[in-house]
C-alpha cells in the first residue's frame, strides 16, 4: 500500500490480504483508500465468526470489510455510505469477489440507518478528516445509538486510535451497559498528512497517552473494540 501525502482518494488497484482472504479491490479516485485502521479491523474481522448473522457496516468505502464479513459467514450484509458512488465501487468489489449474500447498499449519514436490527455493527468511525469541531462526534454517536441500531446482545465492532482516547471510550461503553473488550492492537507510525493540521496537533497532545516518540518518531496505537449490548 502507498500514499500520496495529503491525498488518499486517488485512483489504485490494491492487493491485499486479511487472514486467508486475498482480495484485489479496484478503487476509484474520490474513494478512501483503505488506512491503517481499516486493514488492522480486516485483520482482526478475518479472525471472527459471523455466521448466520445480518451484519451492518457503517461507513463501507470500497467494501473490502464487507468482503471479508461474507467469507465469515455473514447472512445478509446492510452496508452504507454518504454517497452513491462509493456504494457502486463496493458493490463492483463485491461482486468481482463473489460475494453472494444478500447485500442492502443505502446512502445513510452515519447512524441514521432505516432497517434493522442487525446482530453486528461494524465501522471504522472517522477521527482525524472527521471534520467536526468535536473530533470524538463519529465514535460517541456510534456507541450512544448502537442500541437502535442492533438486537439486544447485539456487538458493535470498531477500531479507533489512541489519539481518540481509547480510555474515554472504553469508560462511554460501560456507562451504556455494554460488556466490552479490546480484540487487536497494533501500533504504526502517524501518517504524513497528521502533520499537515497543526491544530489537529496541539489538540492530540493533551490527550494522555495519544502516541508514542520512538527514535523521534510519533507512534500511534489502532485498538479493534468489540462491545456487547445487555
Amino acid at each position: 500500500m502507498h500514499e500520496l501525502a495529503g491525498n488518499n482518494l486517488y485512483p489504485t488497484t490494491l492487493a491485499v490480504t486479511f487472514g486467508a482472504h486475498a482480495l484485489k479491490l479496484d478503487l476509484p479516485a474520490g474513494v478512501w483508500n483503505p488506512t491503517p485502521h481499516g486493514v488492522h479491523l480486516g485483520n482482526t474481522l478475518a479472525g471472527m465468526d459471523f455466521s448466520g448473522e445480518d451484519v451492518l457496516e457503517l461507513g463501507t468505502g470500497c467494501g473490502l470489510h464487507a468482503i471479508v464479513l461474507a467469507r465469515q459467514g455473514a447472512r445478509s450484509l446492510t452496508l452504507t455510505e454518504i454517497e452513491s458512488s462509493i456504494l457502486d465501487n463496493a458493490r463492483h468489489n463485491l461482486a468481482s469477489h463473489g460475494v453472494q449474500v444478500p447485500a442492502d447498499y443505502t446512502a445513510a449519514d452515519w447512524t441514521h440507518v432505516q432497517g434493522g436490527p442487525w446482530d453486528t455493527l461494524v465501522a471504522n468511525p472517522p477521527f482525524t478528516k472527521s471534520g467536526k469541531r468535536y473530533r470524538r462526534y463519529f465514535i460517541d454517536t456510534l456507541v450512544l445509538d448502537a442500541h437502535k441500531l442492533l438486537k439486544p446482545g447485539g456487538r458493535l465492532v470498531f477500531v479507533q486510535s489512541s489519539m481518540a482516547d481509547v480510555p474515554r471510550t472504553l469508560r462511554l461503553m460501560d456507562e451504556c451497559g455494554m460488556a466490552c473488550r479490546v480484540l487487536a492492537e497494533t501500533d504504526g507510525p502517524f501518517r504524513s498528512y497528521y502533520f499537515e493540521d497543526q491544530e489537529y496537533m496541539t489538540d492530540i497532545a493533551r490527550i494522555p497517552g495519544a502516541y508514542t516518540l520512538r527514535d523521534g518518531q510519533h507512534y500511534e496505537r489502532l485498538t479493534v473494540l468489540e462491545a456487547t449490548l445487555p
